[in-house]
């Protein structure tokens, strides 16, 4: 993977003649630096009178030819594109567009890319199978195209400011231009403190950033901007029998793994031991094997955890011994790799940084420790993310109480958090009804099909709407901390046509019996052992040693004593009360007081790093 970055300037038709300038050189060079961790073998920077182009490139195909920012000359016009992703059809598409004239030089997907949009302009997106954001830049027409991939996979940004329109793949690199500011409104005070890490779909938190929507393009001009949405989910009948779903699930997920083992450097998978990453590394497994390759796996753990784990309604079983047995089993090179406590709390600050907000707390600081040391082996990895959002394993899909709530299902208290903050600032129940109403008008917009039954129009409203949120922040966070450590990671799960064709199944496919992920378990059912396939869902692990909240609590407490704009915004009170109150999960299926403390030191480092403008 790689980021990308560009400045545009905003021109005026003037008698025919384009009037602009970009002379920008110095910012695009800055705003490239601040992203240099996530391509550290290469980087490039294309610039001219109306636009300037930025690349850091980590080398997975091609090495020596992909450079970028890339050029191609075709009937006399220039084109030229930064790109972060990686296209799993690139075969299928060379050959085709080989045939209407494209001309090939390297094996980089970069260039595949590049012509897909030359030929087939800005339909090209809808070719493309794979994870991936870009901007292509028409020379002749002084145009800029940006496009995010289907589920967003992959991160995109812009801000605009003073006729400029500015492209990163993380906010901190737009934050390093002098015209874009940390300011975060009370909007984006009710997001961070109601929401996140997840977020509502364009926003960054910051008030001037937004996301481009997964699935979208937006067209850049001398007469101005576009966007549409070349994607979205649709509702149509099922017509498929049980035996049919289940061999069609099969193909799609032996399909999508294989297209994604392809890469010009190490590549491994992350097995927990769960049933999600257990299926992908069967199958890749299976493929390596089948080359005369072994495959190299890893499982994490946390120091401590073997004598402090309790068992609890989300986690019921540790993963480290599932994880050990299947990699025995299916002959891996497993490494399990075990993180100190002190390393947890000490890359609270750090992993917070690289996510631009306050995130998951040691569930981010422990996967960005993991990533730098699967890098010492491995640029690739595979990991089983988006499996629970598509194949239903979450409990809101199958308690319809979770869904007829005002608020997002995943938020156990919505007010867990903000109460710990000055309500004359934050005005709280303003916040509460202004994302409530968000989230109200959102479920109204879940295609669904009129007459089906109420259990399917849950389903898929559950669906539409871990897919658009919850689902965003896992792929967030996997995204920043891994390419935090230059590790390209993988989501085979996350493939479209998996999502479009399981959309369309009837719910009780895929919780047959009750349980859980049934039609996953059925398409996996001779690639993995029974005591994996029957395994009840256990979701990324989280430290339970003592000694990390001990020494959290210790660093919060003296944060309490500092006079900052954290400390002006908590309610010191209700703080020490909660530090003091009893332990409960308050988001998600892992985040309980100890996440909590930990996600307030990354509030307090966040606000601090820019440094955050409140502006109410």
């Amino acid at each position: 993977m790689c980021s990308i970055a560009a400045i545009y300037r905003s021109l005026s038709r003037q008698g025919g003649v384009l009037s602009a300038a970009c002379d920008d050189a110095a910012a695009i060079a800055r705003m490239n630096r601040t992203m240099a961790h996530r391509g550290p073998d290469d980087n490039g920077i294309f610039q001219d009178d109306t636009v300037c182009l930025a690349h850091n490139r980590l080398s997975v195909m091609d090495p020596a030819r992909g450079r970028q920012p890339m050029t191609i000359v075709y009937k006399n016009r220039h084109y030229t594109i930064v790109y972060n992703g990686e296209i799993y059809n690139t075969d299928a598409l060379k050959n085709e567009l080989s045939r209407s004239g494209a001309v090939f030089s390297t094996e980089c997907d970069t260039e595949v890319v590049l012509w897909s949009y030359i030929l087939w302009g800005r339909s090209c997106p809808t070719r493309l199978n794979g994870i991936f954001a870009f901007l292509v830049y028409d020379h002749a027409e002084r145009t800029l195209f940006a496009v995010r991939d289907r589920l967003g996979v992959k991160p995109l940004y812009y801000a605009r400011t003073d006729g400029e329109w500015y492209f990163a793949s993380e906010p901190k690199a737009l934050l390093a231009h002098p015209k874009i500011h940390p300011t975060v409104n009370r909007e984006g005070l009710w997001e961070l403190l109601f929401l996140s890490p997840v977020t509502t779909e364009e926003s960054a938190i910051f008030r001037d950033i937004r996301q481009l929507r997964a699935g979208e393009w937006m067209m850049l001009s001398p007469d101005g901007v576009e966007t549409a949405k070349y994607w979205q989910l649709h509702a149509a009948a099922c017509t498929d029998s049980m035996p049919d779903a289940v061999a069609n699930t099969r193909y799609l997920l032996d399909d999508a793994v294989h297209r994604q083992l392809r890469s010009d450097v190490p590549l491994c998978t992350f097995l927990s031991g769960g049933l999600d990453s257990s299926v992908l590394t069967a199958i890749a497994a299976r493929h390596l094997v089948q080359e005369g390759k072994q495959l190299s796996t890893y499982s994490f753990e946390y120091e401590g955890n073997a004598e402090n784990f309790t068992a609890s309604l989300f986690q019921p079983q540790g993963d480290d011994l599932y994880a050990r047995r299947l990699a025995m089993d299916l002959g891996t090179d497993h490494t399990v790799l075990t993180i100190p406590t002190d390393a947890v709390a000490d890359l609270l600050d750090e992993a917070s940084i690289y996510r631009d907000l306050p995130g998951q707390a040691d569930i981010d600081s422990s996967l960005l420790w993991y990533c730098r040391q699967v890098k010492k082996r491995h640029t690739v990895a595979i990991s089983g993310e988006c499996s629970d959002e598509i194949f239903g394993g979450y409990p809101w899909f199958y308690r319809p109480e979770m869904l007829s709530r005002d608020f997002f299902p995943w938020l156990h208290d919505p007010y867990a958090r903000i109460k710990l903050f000055r309500a004359d600032i934050l005005r709280p129940a303003e916040g509460f009804a202004h994302l409530s109403k968000h989230y109200k008008d959102f479920l109204a917009s879940c295609p669904i099909l009129e007459g089906e039954s109420d259990e399917d129009r849950r389903a898929r409203i559950a669906t539409c709407l871990s897919v658009r949120y919850f689902m965003q922040n896992l792929l967030a966070r996997k995204d920043r901390m891994s390419m935090a450590s230059a590790v390209e990671v993988r989501v085979p799960f996350a493939d479209h046509r998996i999502l479009e064709y399981l959309y369309n199944l009837p719910w009780q496919y895929k919780f047959r019996d009750g349980v859980e992920k049934s039609l996953l378990r059925d398409a996996a059912s001779d690639l993995l052992p029974d005591y994996i396939l029957h395994r009840k869902k256990s979701p990324y692990p989280k430290t339970h040693n003592p000694a990390y909240e001990q020494r959290i609590r210790a660093k919060l407490t003296e944060k309490l004593q500092e006079d900052t704009l954290f400390t002006a915004l908590i309610d010191r009170k209700a703080v020490q009360s909660f530090i003091d109150g009893e332990n409960t999960t308050w988001f998600g299926q892992l985040m309980a007081r100890p996440q909590m403390i930990a996600w307030l030191l990354q509030l307090s480092a966040w606000l601090e790093h820019y440094p955050v403008e409140i502006s109410l």
